[in-house]
């Protein structure tokens, strides 16, 4: 891994084995050797080799790149090589660019290092509109979503510099409610099975598989953003800091995709602009120690991206945003209306029944 890669190499959390007293004798010796055992076990399941992937990788000095027949990668639309960086879009307005891999990836477990920058004239939420890096069955297709097609299939992680919804709802003279803010530049990811659309308005909320704010323009250290997909977990994690140290962005299990996808990076401006760089992508092959059960879990063929219990992601978020004393007089509300159904009901009862008794008296 790359000097960068290794300083902020993501760390496993380890339970720290807690001694008891016990009584010396050959039972409990034997329990206490059979539960350090397994724990070493265990621990080694979490234990990782990674290999860099060239053939996947993109980085310095770009040799071959976007030229026929001499390069894994390939370029399009404003995209150009220079002697730094793959420059997706120049900052001016109306562009788009890619860069996207020739070879299918068919490995089970990897994680992308990405070194970007973004920086431009335009000052705060003056600038746009972001970049996108890509896992998906479909490469080389222009489009809205940060330069690549809608209803893509696969994963989609953004890097997204401008407040579309914001901007909206300042136009409508409506604010968010603190609960719903979103600082930006915001990084967030989402899953796409072929039917589902990027929610622009919306800056891809309805979608979101999680994100994080991070501020990435116009930095004068690197940054860097860090996608780990292990065991079908997505892990997303940023260094922007320039502190060489991951900083948590989302970490999603049961993310389930298919192998045999591409990756790529696109980048699209609009009536702003912004330099959108890579400076690397560097892929890494995991290599992990399985159970029996995860084993067999590998083997089943998935052939359409998925999330496990997605819906429980967006529980309690509703299109507006409903705040927790706006939840509460709901319920409250709800429930005085329940009683007073129910009291009305006993009084019509109570007539009806004393109407009856007096018919037979």
């Amino acid at each position: 891994m790359a000097a960068v890669g290794r300083n902020c190499h993501f760390r496993e959390t380890k339970t720290p084995f807690r001694r008891k007293k016990m009584p010396f004798n050959l039972h409990w010796t034997l329990t206490v050797l059979i539960f350090i055992a397994s724990r070493c076990s265990a621990d080694e399941d979490h234990e990782m080799e990674e290999f860099l992937k060239r053939e996947y990788s993109l980085s310095k000095p770009y040799q071959g790149v976007g030229s026929l027949g001499s390069s894994h990668w390939e370029l399009m639309g404003d995209a150009m090589v220079t002697t730094d960086q793959v420059r997706l879009t120049p900052d001016k307005q109306s562009r788009q660019g890619a860069v996207w891999s020739r070879i299918p990836c068919h490995l089970n477990d990897w994680e992308m290092q990405v070194h970007f920058k973004i920086h431009g004239q335009g000052k705060k939420n003056l600038n746009g509109d972001g970049l996108a890096i890509w896992y998906t069955k479909e490469r080389m297709q222009k489009g809205p979503v940060f330069g690549h097609m809608d209803n893509f299939t696969g994963l989609g992680v953004f890097v997204d510099t401008y407040p579309n919804e914001e901007k909206q709802l300042e136009a409508q003279k409506k604010r968010y409610t603190p609960r719903t803010q979103r600082i930006f530049p915001f990084v967030l990811a989402m899953v796409g099975n072929g039917t589902i659309s990027y929610d622009h308005e919306r800056d891809g909320r309805p979608t979101e598989l999680g994100g994080c704010n991070a501020m990435v323009r116009n930095l004068k250290h690197d940054t860097f953003l860090f996608i780990r997909y292990i065991r079908r977990r997505l892990t997303v994690m940023i260094d922007i800091d320039g502190q060489h140290e991951w900083r948590d962005c989302l970490d999603i299990p049961g993310v389930r995709l298919p192998k045999g996808y591409y990756f790529g990076a696109t980048a699209v401006t609009g009536d702003l602009s912004d330099n959108h760089d890579i400076i690397s992508l560097k892929l890494y092959q995991l290599t992990v120690l399985r159970s029996k059960q995860e084993e067999e879990e590998q083997e089943e063929e998935i052939t359409i991206p998925s999330v496990d219990n997605f819906e429980l992601l967006r529980l309690g978020q509703t299109d507006e945003g409903m705040s927790a004393v706006a939840i509460f007089f709901t319920v409250f509300f709800s429930i005085l209306g329940c009683i007073f159904l129910i009291v009305i009901g006993l009084v019509v009862y109570s007539h009806w029944h004393e109407s009856r008794r007096k018919r037979f008296y």
